[in-house]
């Protein structure tokens, strides 16, 4: 199986919206909508979709931040967002697209690459530790009402 990379458009928005809303199914329509143009006018923002047979199989959204939980290092090159369709897991496309996201962020001059996932989220775990990445905190959010 071939898998090319190339980075999203204006015209991907819609794909990209349907990545979005499988990773958060329970978020608000308006919430995964609202950034999809800042962040392809960004350069400090990327998106890359992973495609085999033209058809567009996963995606990762990477950024540029100042502070990476764990990093020594700023900028830090982060994974904001990352999904592969079912049928294709398991078959390398996740590490064609990270490595994509990570080869960019080493040409804006990064040395680190951080990511995150949800505590209880155990096949995100290891493909974060597949694909070379060490887990490096846990983090426990509280709120009070007021």
């Amino acid at each position: 199986m071939e898998i090319t990379i190339r980075r999203a458009a204006h015209e991907d928005k819609g794909e990209w919206f349907r990545m979005r809303k499988s990773i958060w199914p329970e978020a608000p329509d308006e919430y995964l909508d609202f950034d999809l143009d800042e962040i392809l006018g960004s350069d400090n923002d990327i998106v890359f979709f992973a495609l085999v047979e033209d058809k567009p199989v996963g995606m990762i959204e990477a950024s540029l931040r100042e502070y990476g939980e764990g990093c020594e290092t700023s900028p830090v090159g982060y994974i904001e967002a990352w999904f592969v369709y079912e049928d294709f897991r398991g078959s390398g496309v996740a590490g064609v697209l990270t490595n994509s996201a990570e080869n960019w962020a080493r040409e804006k001059g990064c040395t680190e690459m951080g990511s995150d996932t949800w505590l209880d989220n155990e096949t995100s775990i290891r493909a974060h530790t597949k694909l070379g990445y060490a887990e490096v905190e846990r983090l426990v959010h509280f709120v009070k009402p007021l």
